[in-house]
């Protein structure tokens, strides 16, 4: 197969991110594990105006499961997962630490990220007090290591010196977060606290080994893909510096070995690659609703040129200015990306508001009605009594009704 409809790799997309597994009745670990194996990464993200990002793709696939579960992956022994700056913050597989040493080694010759750069003087001592008093937060140890008032200069970002050191060092392994708190802040600890014995004393590929292991990661993640969409999965360098590890070489000796073949894709300018154990299903059966941070929506022109989908996250945007709302979800129905939708959990009033609704020109005659009983089904994972709709968005009417019905 070296020709691809628009309709076939977006089957086999959606069948490579587990849109096709059989569910459990009851999800376990066990359809945690086989759900992790699809995406391969969780991202993670503070916004909680809904439910938090890294919980909402493992529901979009398993259905409603206990939260639970993924706490315990991430926090119990054994752990299965780890947060590391995998696509952006996200929980990763344990197996994946060694992988990630290239790009720990990158950040200690570059002093971190962003522009923001630790105290080099207090590292040795916040990690002999993260090895002495951990599992800790940065508010533990930010009166002991205050090097004066905290900066106002940069909203979000007027981090403790404590905080600044902590993150440079676990961006440069040297520490790892082993949980959050209720208020979502990050829990640090020395790695061989957090991590599997077996994984820390793993050998450590050559940086090119590593991003071939994460391009091939990636590969199986999208079934179908660009090297722009298998580079951006983990977020590797597509021009990297010379003497540096390329994806494009990765991709190059996946095609070699026989991992990757080489396709076109209906409409596709770039050249496409089909992973060999990708699975092309007659149909696929989904009903529910993406978070904006879901791997199927993560690279905006691949979920363009799958889905003829445009989608921009807008929370940033003022609100004037917005197109479609604050925290927007697409629905996925079938096979296509039929609506959009607005929403907020309203806690106090256990209520799920749809503050706008939407719906794609192509979208079938039954979507309002196949989005009601999603947003209930979405209502009742989240411990919410009742599905309110406000009146933006020419899907709103109809939904009210299907809702009503």
């Amino acid at each position: 197969m070296d020709q691809l409809s628009r309709l076939q790799a977006r089957r086999i997309a959606l069948a490579a991110q587990g849109f096709t597994d059989r569910p459990h009745a009851t999800p376990s670990m066990r359809t945690f594990d086989r759900t992790l194996e699809r995406t391969g990464v969780l991202q993670v993200d503070s916004v909680n105006v809904l439910q938090r990002a890294h919980y909402m793709p493992l529901y979009s696939r398993m259905g409603p499961y206990d939260v639970d579960l993924l706490r315990r992956a991430a926090e119990r022994r054994p752990r299965r997962v780890v947060e590391y700056w995998a696509h952006v913050q996200a929980l990763m597989p344990v197996e994946l630490w060694p992988v990630m040493r290239f790009r720990m080694e990158s950040y200690r010759s570059e002093r971190g990220k962003w522009g923001f750069t630790a105290d080099a003087d207090l590292e040795p001592r916040v990690l002999a007090a993260v090895r002495d008093r951990g599992p800790v937060t940065a508010r533990d140890l930010e009166e002991e290591f205050s090097t004066g008032p905290r900066s106002k200069e940069h909203w979000g970002w007027n981090w403790s010196e404590s905080r600044k050191v902590l993150d440079y060092l676990f961006l440069t392994g040297d520490v790892a977060i082993a949980g959050r708190t209720s208020q979502f802040e990050v829990v640090y600890d020395v790695p061989e606290r957090v991590l599997p014995a077996a994984v820390l004393d793993a050998p450590t590929p050559t940086p090119q080994e590593a991003v071939t292991e994460l391009v091939r990661r990636a590969a199986r993640s999208h079934g179908v893909a660009s090297v722009a969409c298998l580079a951006d999965y983990y977020r590797l360098r597509l021009q990297p510096r010379p003497g540096q590890a390329s994806a494009k070489v990765a991709v190059e000796q996946l095609v070699e070995a026989g991992e990757l073949v080489p396709v076109t894709v209906q409409g596709w300018k770039r050249q496409a690659y089909l992973h060999r154990d990708a699975r092309l299903p007659r149909r696929i059966a989904a009903r529910t609703l993406l978070s904006p941070f879901d791997p199927v929506v993560w690279e905006r022109a691949r979920a363009e040129a799958l889905f003829d989908f445009f989608y921009r996250i807008e929370i940033y945007v003022p609100a004037e200015k917005r197109l479609h709302g604050y925290y927007v979800l697409p629905f996925l129905l079938g096979d296509r990306l039929v609506a959009r939708v607005d929403l907020k959990a309203d806690r106090a009033s256990r209520t799920l508001l749809v503050q706008g609704a939407f719906a794609e020109a192509t979208a079938p005659e039954e979507t309002a009605e196949e989005l009601a009983a999603e947003l209930r089904r979405l209502a009742g994972w989240l411990g919410l009594d009742d599905v309110v709709v406000g009146r933006r968005g020419g899907l709103a009417p109809a939904l009210v009704d299907a809702l009503a019905a």
